[in-house]
């Protein structure tokens, strides 16, 4: 036991000699301190304990200093977060000191020693006096102003001008107007950068991509079809994809935008929104409007698909009556939420009916979107009255070619015709000639003399005496 005391003696010295090295604070300084206050005969022991509670108080203010430097958002300490913390510690804070220019600090050598001070700034007293003064405040005052009386703002001095306004109407507004401030911040569109960023969870991103995978996959293969059709299946029947509605709306425009040679793509776009929109679980009329683009596109296109004779002619037919029903859909389901999605449907199609610039496809498009947006109506007071006028200027031009593919749009734009005037009758069939009445020659010269010839004979030829009477009270109506 002896041994092992005289053995921890010389440690414990040893441990005790590096305690008492370990000061941050020099003890000469509240040694000078001291003499400075008339405390000449300080002990080793009294200037070691000072010196320990220097040091603690230093560290005390230096903590709360960097406490406050951290809540500013800064990575550089001032003399405003040295005065707050002696505030926070209830020390009186330092005066005369001034953070709005750097301080410099000189250096003299006493003896051993270096002392360091802060350098006083030398100003020369002529330049101190003939230094410009600074402005005379104003004398706080009140005056009248009238933003607005009535509602209207009065024309004075202190409101802008019409001019004014309007400029300031057009400039960008909210997050990233000014585009050198949001590329100095990084932003990667400048432009716009929107307030609330959409998320959607990583299943619905999987649903959509193989959404996509499954309607752009052209392979003839049976199983590839009917994954074609259970994903149709599935978009037409899923509750829960509603985030998925601008994503699925803009995938199909960007489609039909880019695709127009390619009736593949085109038609897969169309079955994609009649499967929206007979989603009874998905609320669409937001996106009504941007859907009509697309489907207006598939339907009125002056150029869809390849030029391939009449059999591409019959797919691009058979593109353009899918996409005339989804105008009818669109039409019946939301016209009672957006009350000028009708009439801009019904508007755009009998323009294109009534241009004779366009090839004869788009005509037939037109025709059968009437139909299907405005119905009987739309033919009896839009469609049976221009039909004199059609004929003149764009069926008879088109029966004098006798090419095959002029020959097949003739009969198409015939047909397209004669369907949308039985809308006329109650009976939606089409009757044989002589099954149901006659045609008498007052109603037959009539009917001609109202649609036309060429319709005209078609109509004649029916014998429907119901549909005759119809077309004659469109023509009396007016």
């Amino acid at each position: 036991m002896a041994a092992t005391r005289d053995a921890r003696g010389p440690a414990q010295d040893a441990n005790k000699t590096a305690h008492e090295q370990r000061l941050l604070w020099n003890q000469e300084n509240v040694k000078d301190v001291a003499e400075s206050v008339g405390i000449s005969n300080l002990g080793d022991e009294a200037l070691r304990t000072l010196s320990q509670d220097v040091e603690y108080r230093i560290g005390q203010v230096l903590v709360e200093a960097l406490r406050s430097m951290r809540l500013a958002k800064r990575t550089f300490m001032t003399i405003q977060d040295v005065s707050q913390a002696l505030r926070v510690l209830d020390v009186e804070p330092l005066y005369g000191y001034d953070s709005t220019r750097a301080l410099r600090y000189g250096e003299a050598n006493l003896g051993s020693q270096a002392l360091f001070y802060i350098e006083d700034e030398e100003m020369e007293f002529e330049k101190l006096i003939n230094f410009t003064l600074p402005k005379i405040p104003r004398d706080a005052s009140f005056t009248r102003h009238w933003l607005a009386v009535d509602g209207v703002q009065p024309a004075s001095t202190s409101n802008p001008t019409t001019a004014e306004s309007r400029s300031q109407d057009l400039l960008p507004k909210g997050l990233g107007a000014n585009p050198a401030l949001a590329a100095l911040s990084g932003q990667d569109n400048p432009n716009f950068k929107p307030a609330v960023k959409h998320v959607i969870s990583q299943e619905l991103i999987l649903y959509f991509e193989k959404i996509q995978a499954a309607l752009m996959d052209e392979n003839p293969d049976v199983e590839v079809q009917r994954l074609r059709e259970a994903a149709l299946e599935s978009v037409s029947s899923e509750p829960s994809i509603h985030q998925l509605l601008p994503y699925f709306v803009n995938f199909i425009s960007t489609q039909v935008t880019h695709h127009l040679d390619d009736i593949f793509v085109l038609r897969q776009m169309m079955e994609l929104a009649n499967a929206l929109i007979s989603n009874d679980h998905l609320f669409l009329a937001p996106y009504a409007s941007s859907l009509c683009a697309p489907v207006l596109t598939c339907l009125l296109g002056r150029k869809i698909g390849s030029d391939g004779g009449v059999a591409a002619l019959r797919e691009q037919y058979h593109l353009r009556e899918l996409a005339a029903s989804l105008v009818g859909q669109l039409a019946r389901k939301y016209s009672d939420s957006n009350k000028i999605l009708r009439p801009k449907l019904v508007r755009t199609c009998l323009k294109s009916f009534l241009n004779p610039s366009v090839p004869p496809s788009v005509w037939f498009g037109a025709i059968h979107g009437l139909v299907s947006a405005g119905g009987a109506d739309v033919v009896k007071f839009l469609l049976l009255k221009n039909l004199k006028e059609f004929e003149t200027s764009m069926l008879a031009p088109l029966q004098q070619k006798n090419d095959p593919v002029s020959s097949h749009e003739l009969r198409a734009v015939l047909t397209a015709i004669m369907k949308a005037v039985h809308l006329l009758i109650e009976d939606d069939n089409v009757v044989n000639e002589g099954m149901n009445g006659y045609s008498s020659e007052n109603e037959a010269s009539q009917i001609k003399a109202f649609v036309g010839d060429i319709v005209g004979d078609r109509i004649v030829q029916l014998g429907n005496h119901k549909l005759n009477q119809a077309i004659l009270d469109a023509k009396n109506f007016q």
